[in-house]
């Protein structure tokens, strides 16, 4: 079965042909770093992760180059540095070291590269630096400097508006479009800006400044996968305007017909059935949750919701992810095959299908005698040992010995015999207050801790 992937541009589900299957490139606009990273952040990071692996099952590890950006030059960085009194790069520094140690912890592999937004500014050593593309638009016709200035001349460009299907009119109405004397048109978007002496700022053609957001991830993409590449991914917030300026910038740029193949985008995410916000107070990020879950919890609850669809974070789907896992890594302790069940890849071949894809790691649990379900957890990313540790961490002690509770069951086994319920229901009682869940069944009366 071949692989087939939603693409954003064209609205369909389509086969998915790498431009050359010994490089196949793939893209994913990554962070702004001026604070912890929220759970809807993690969406994106973790679903492309599980695509990243699955085109790694299937051209090999060392033939897939994935490319997920750090934007660390921005204004919200400017204006939280500025609000925590410390210098732009100890923040900026300080937040990627804690995104990178969360994402790690929701069981993600580290990109092929992760390049930052300062690093490509002006690079010398890059095929492709942001001065260099913004040369390289205004010589085209593209774009204009005015005033310190340089905008994107959105008029230029005949099919703007393709990848979010908004005519003209439309982006203007539905956009919060700055009105500026050094704009020609409303539309027209910022290339570089001027920077005060207080801001960061780089030496170009046009005076000291900075990039505008968009040129950012035109130039990274470039010089590390090509002017034109396999599959450029993000969250569906970013189609207008980031995805669609990208794709402006980088067609006018290097006169491609595509900046990448396959456009992927995955739904919003709300909490407990809210948009997530600070002022609803449900804004909750990936380090809070990990100081109560595993990331292997996190992990399969994300990808419990197709990735194109909206998604619910709830309580209710964490405990039911770390009930599956506890049942699952039990099933496969004694496994060794390292290979996952083809029924699990052909789910994820359907445009990632991650509810097939655990509805057959169900089946495989309940499947006697099949001993793909260990290989089948690891290529989903999913590590026993993390979630084992955290269930001991969290594990109540127990308040009396093993040897007292057997002998308090057999006290209450003598009382049943005896019809004398009300003593049984008081050792049950009185167990139940140290900690100890009794459970009768035809077998007899087993144990365990309560939680």
């Amino acid at each position: 079965m071949e692989l087939k992937l939603y693409d954003t541009l064209t609205r369909e589900k389509r086969p998915f042909t790498p431009i050359d299957p010994n490089n196949v490139r793939m893209y994913v606009c990554g962070p702004t770093v001026y604070d912890y990273a929220h759970i809807g952040n993690a969406r994106p990071v973790i679903v492309f992760d599980v695509l990243f692996r699955l085109l790694r099952h299937i051209y090999g590890e060392q033939h897939v180059t994935y490319v997920r950006n750090i934007t660390d030059v921005d204004d919200k960085i400017n204006a939280r540095a500025a609000e925590r009194g410390i210098p732009i790069r100890q923040l900026t520094e300080e937040t990627y070291n804690n995104f990178k140690v969360d994402v790690a912890a929701l069981g993600c592999l580290p990109p092929s590269y992760e390049p930052r937004a300062t690093e490509y500014i002006s690079n010398a050593s890059a095929s492709t630096d942001m001065i260099q593309l913004i040369e390289k638009l205004i010589a085209n016709g593209n774009a204009y400097a005015e005033q310190g200035h340089v905008l994107f001349s959105v008029g230029t460009m005949p099919d703007y508006g393709k990848l979010s299907k908004r005519s003209l009119d439309e982006m203007i109405a539905g956009a919060r479009v700055e009105v500026a004397p050094y704009k020609r048109d409303a539309m027209d978007f910022v290339l570089w800006k001027p920077s005060p002496p207080e801001l960061p700022g780089w030496d170009s053609p046009w005076g000291r400044g900075r990039p505008g957001w968009h040129i950012e991830c035109s130039a990274m993409s470039a010089a590390l996968l090509g002017e034109t590449f396999d599959i450029h991914g993000g969250g569906i917030d970013l189609v207008f305007p980031h995805h669609e300026n990208e794709i402006a910038q980088s067609r006018c740029a290097f006169h491609n017909g595509a900046m990448a193949n396959y456009w992927l985008h995955n739904g919003f995410l709300q909490v407990e059935g809210e948009k997530m916000a600070k002022s609803a107070g449900n804004f909750v990020t990936i380090n809070e949750l990990l100081r109560d879950w595993p990331g292997d919890v996190l992990r399969l609850a994300m990808l419990g919701s197709h990735y194109r669809q909206p998604i619910n974070w709830t309580l209710k789907s964490l405990n039911e992810a770390e009930k599956a896992l506890a049942g699952w890594f039990e099933a496969a302790a004694d496994q060794a095959d390292p290979r996952p069940a083809p029924a699990v890849v052909e789910a994820l071949l359907d445009d990632l299908n991650t509810p097939k894809a655990i509805a057959e790691m169900h089946a495989l649990r309940n499947r006697a005698g099949h001993k793909s379900l260990a290989g089948t957890m690891a290529f989903f990313g999913l590590r026993g040992g993390e979630f084992e540790e955290w269930q001991q961490r969290r594990a109540p002690s127990l308040q009396i010995s093993e040897a007292d509770i057997a002998e308090r069951i057999a006290q209450r086994l003598e009382a049943r015999k005896a019809k004398n319920f009300a003593e049984s229901d008081r050792i049950r009682d009185e167990l139940a207050a140290l900690g100890v869940v009794l459970k009768d069944s035809k077998e007899g009366t087993t144990w365990e801790i309560a939680r």
